[in-house]
């Protein structure tokens, strides 16, 4: 090998080693950054899971965070609690409510939205940004502003108002979820059961609602976890009958149950369990 030879084979070599080591330092952080911010998501629903199972000392009956025995009697003694099981409930019923009433229009809106343009569909520019600002804007702002149009028109705080307002901040979020599916949707494939004699509906119901489903059921998840988690606009309109939340909220002021990890509990294995069954499904139909 000619000397010229091997001074262009350690030329080539040597930026080799620092790519080398770079892509190693790759493998290396990446996978240790994305653990560690799964572990700062996981830390306090874990913590709650383990002090669901922590027995009290003393008379009252509260979270305390020091360890005193393992114990399943908050699970055993989960209604026990007054006002509380009532407020679960009436978040599980809301959050159910409002996610139909929302999936509905927000997927009726998306449609319209991906299917017409400007000149047919009038205001559309203005119907996306409304959309956006419903997304952007502070949850305060609209608690606030939905209070004051229920007192104006002197309509009594209750279940009713809860879901107007659900309703409200949730359409925004299914609207774009279901969006984003139809984007890629392939408009011949309604064709094709238009020439086969389908009328719009039943087109609808066989061919277009099935490809979309996907975003449908992902905006309503997202719809559902909204609705059950929130307390900033339900603490304004809520009235006599307050959601989870906010009576969790009014507990601090005197100490939490126990058996509030119980409920954080359940909710956090049923979001598991929709977790898994999207993920089940989605291999069976791939």
């Amino acid at each position: 090998m000619s000397v010229q030879d091997r001074t262009d084979t350690a030329a080539t070599s040597r930026p080799e080693r620092p790519a080398r080591r770079r892509r190693k330092l790759g493998r290396f952080v990446l996978p240790t950054y994305s653990w560690l911010v799964i572990a700062y998501l996981v830390f306090p629903i874990a913590l709650m899971i383990i002090y669901s199972f922590n027995r009290v000392v003393g008379g009252l009956q509260q979270v305390s965070f020091s360890w005193n025995g393992f114990t399943t009697q908050w699970y055993r003694q989960w209604s026990n609690v007054p006002g509380l099981t009532s407020s679960f409930w009436l978040s599980i019923r809301l959050a159910l409510v409002s996610t139909l009433i929302a999936t509905v229009l927000g997927t009726l809106l998306a449609i319209a939205l991906v299917r017409y343009r400007s000149n047919k569909f009038r205001g559309k520019v203005a119907v996306e940004q409304v959309l956006f600002l419903n997304i952007a804007a502070p949850e305060i702002v609209m608690g606030a502003s939905l209070l004051g149009l229920f007192v104006t028109f002197n309509v009594a705080r209750g279940f009713l108002t809860l879901v107007l307002a659900h309703v409200m901040f949730s359409i925004a979020y299914v609207t774009v979820t279901v969006r984003a599916r139809l984007s890629g949707f392939d408009r011949s494939l309604e064709e094709a059961a238009y020439d086969l004699g389908a009328n719009p509906l039943t087109t609808f119901r066989l061919v277009t609602l099935p490809l979309i489903m996907p975003g449908v059921l992902a905006g309503a998840l997202m719809a559902f976890a909204l609705s059950i988690d929130d307390f900033v606009t339900s603490n304004f309109v809520s009235g006599t009958a307050p959601p989870f939340p906010v009576w969790v909220y009014g507990a601090t002021r005197v100490g939490i149950p126990p058996q509030v990890f119980v409920f954080g509990t359940f909710i956090f294995m049923v979001g598991i369990a929709f977790a898994v069954m999207s993920i089940v499904l989605s291999r069976k139909k791939s």
